[in-house]
């Protein structure tokens, strides 16, 4: 399974909802930075990204975006092909 890393912060309910959805698709090893309180993170996601807004969701170097569009993939059927990778 690919691995997974989302930046987001603890009271983002996007974040929580990317979260479950990935859980029900089996991923159980999530990398969750929080850029809340870590001006770095949230810096070294906005470069990374060029989004300022979160959750940021990778599944191993490709940036899927946010949580809609997350959602997006796995109507489409393609977050699993992803996450199988």
């Amino acid at each position: 399974m690919a691995k997974v890393t989302i930046y987001g912060t603890q009271w983002c309910g996007y974040c929580q909802s990317a979260e479950r959805l990935l859980q029900r698709k089996g991923v159980t090893d999530i990398a969750k930075i929080d850029v809340d309180q870590d001006q770095a993170a949230f810096k070294a996601m906005a470069e990374r990204t060029g989004r300022r807004m979160v959750p940021q969701i990778f599944i191993g170097d490709l940036h899927v975006g946010g949580f809609d569009d997350l959602s997006a993939l796995d109507r489409g059927g393609q977050l699993d092909k992803l996450l199988q990778q």
